[in-house]
């Protein structure tokens, strides 16, 4: 019975939201290599494009690099370094002006001291630690009998933190688009068209995230459930 239950648990609060992750990356590819395959007026690079939205708000100090692969793009705010990827850096395509301006929005939050971003970064450890323990508690909690379910809870705590993270990530993520879109408009760097196509890759990449958290959400739910579940027998 108990794994029937577990089962029960897992279609209602997990599939579905593996169903729309899984939706979403299909998405965020399809819209991102539909808008690498058209060239940008002003033949602007994905490098060019981060430096000038950078430039436009007085942010210096930021290196722009390449890193291999496609859709690795970010930004790392310990050694503030905007890495975008091969289909970006180089490319003078509307998908790499959108994906680059997006990790420089990240770079102008952190040069602004963005609160979010600033709250992300402070939990980052927490989440981390969080989420490596959180399942070696849960997992032995399970295992062992209903008067050790402290355990179950300390797991859930845990993982609680790492879930936290991707509720904080979702303002960040969308301020970092609504800053490069902004700009993006503002300096002309794509017309009226391009900007649409570059708004429809941004949009479609905050979409994983909102996946993200929705799924961890259901997770943490789920996790409550069973615990509540153990402690009522």
């Amino acid at each position: 019975m108990g794994l029937l239950y577990y089962d029960w648990t897992y279609l209602v609060f997990m599939l579905p939201c593996f169903i729309i992750s899984l939706i979403c990356s299909a998405r965020v590819k399809s819209t991102f290599s539909k808008y690498s395959q058209i060239q940008n007026s002003r033949r602007l690079s994905g490098a060019q494009a981060a430096h000038q939205l950078l430039s436009s708000k007085s942010v210096t100090g930021v290196r722009i690099e390449a890193v291999s692969g496609s859709l690795t793009d970010h930004f790392d705010p310990r050694s503030n370094v905007i890495r975008l990827s091969e289909p970006v850096y180089g490319q003078t395509t509307v998908a790499a002006v959108g994906v680059a301006c997006h990790e420089a929005g990240h770079a102008c939050q952190h040069a602004e001291g963005y609160i979010p971003n600033k709250i992300r970064s402070a939990i980052v450890p927490v989440a981390n630690f969080g989420s490596k323990l959180s399942w070696i508690f849960l997992l032995v909690g399970m295992l062992l009998p209903a008067k050790y379910n402290f355990v179950i809870t300390i797991g859930i705590v845990l993982f609680s933190a790492s879930v936290l993270f991707t509720l904080i990530t979702l303002p960040v993520e969308f301020n970092a688009s609504s800053r490069a879109l902004k700009i993006i408009k503002e300096t002309g760097m794509l017309n009226e068209e391009e900007y649409d196509g570059a708004k429809k890759v941004l949009s479609a990449a905050a979409m994983t995230y909102v996946a993200s958290a929705a799924s961890a959400v259901a997770q943490l739910l789920r996790l409550l459930l069973i615990a509540n579940s153990r402690n009522r027998r």
